[in-house]
């Protein structure tokens, strides 16, 4: 969880956030974001925003997985 007093950092979002998640994912899912450090705090719509971009790429994921046993 994040502070209280932590903003979302997506472009243009004044939103409080409520996860942090790695720079990177979030860039490879496509956020416009404006932090540069190693975690981005994200608010409740961009986090459901981010879920629904990597959904496939994490079922690929597991069905290679799956796969390898």
């Amino acid at each position: 969880m994040v502070s209280e007093r932590a903003v979302c950092d997506v472009e243009g979002c004044k939103n409080p956030a409520v996860r942090s998640i790695a720079t990177e994912r979030a860039l490879k899912a496509g956020l416009r974001v404006r932090s540069k450090g190693r975690r981005v705090r994200l608010c409740k719509e961009h986090y459901k925003e981010f879920k629904k971009r990597v959904k496939k790429e994490r079922q690929l994921e597991r069905w290679r997985w799956m796969a390898r046993m």
